[in-house]
């Protein structure tokens, strides 16, 4: 695949996700508001409004310092997958690293449209729906935005018989994070990258080094 062909590619891919990420956010944010469950297929496959003030899946990071910090470090971060992307391409790098990155990086920024701009746009989503472009301003300043969360998808769930050591008594849910589109392509394309580093890339020197001896 040339050049164009990569850029155009890893274009789409990433106008793709953004535009799937942001429209279920904005349709998420403008018609439930948070804690709010809607089935979409039986009682474990659910839409369940959150908001969250970190990381993917829910986790949070701590304070307001905290919050900053993490948004800064997605922006950077981004710029950083941004530039190793455009630098394979330059050196013909291979297109499954290239897309895998892409990847990654649509899910960043998906997020980090959240944290920097939702605060400025929408009302709180507490005990009402948000209103988009509200007259007494956003619920948060610049950068302190909540990232959207909102697919659930508790496949099982059970209670530890009382008899178990440590978790006995507890309770059990199968898959209990809650997440968005930006988080599944993050996580797409980390298994991705792992994959493509310790079965792909080692495969390919392989074949090379055989190559070379036959040589």
């Amino acid at each position: 695949m040339d050049k164009k062909k990569r850029i155009w590619l890893c274009a789409a891919i990433l106008a793709a996700i953004l535009i799937v990420d942001q429209v279920v956010k904005i349709m998420v944010k403008t018609h439930m508001h948070i804690g709010e469950d809607i089935p979409l297929i039986g009682e474990w496959c659910r839409l369940h409004f959150i908001e969250n003030e970190g990381f993917a899946f829910g986790t949070s990071f701590g304070g307001t310092i905290g919050k900053y910090f993490l948004t800064m470090f997605r922006i950077v971060a981004s710029v950083a997958i941004g530039w190793i992307i455009v630098n394979q391409i330059k050196k013909n790098g291979r297109t499954s690293l290239i897309l895998c990155l892409t990847f990654i990086l649509a899910g960043a920024v998906g997020n980090i449209i959240d944290c920097c701009l939702y605060g400025l746009i929408f009302s709180e989503s507490y005990y009402d729906i948000a209103v988009l472009f509200p007259p007494e301003g956003g619920y948060a300043p610049f950068l302190l935005g909540k990232v959207v969360d909102m697919f659930y998808f508790p496949l099982f769930e059970f209670d530890w018989p009382q008899w178990m050591p440590f978790v006995g008594g507890n309770h059990f849910e199968f898959f209990s994070a809650i997440f968005n589109v930006a988080d599944s392509a993050i996580t797409i394309g980390v298994i991705w990258l792992l994959i493509d580093q310790i079965f792909l890339v080692p495969s390919k020197k392989k074949a090379e080094e055989e190559e070379k001896s036959l040589e």
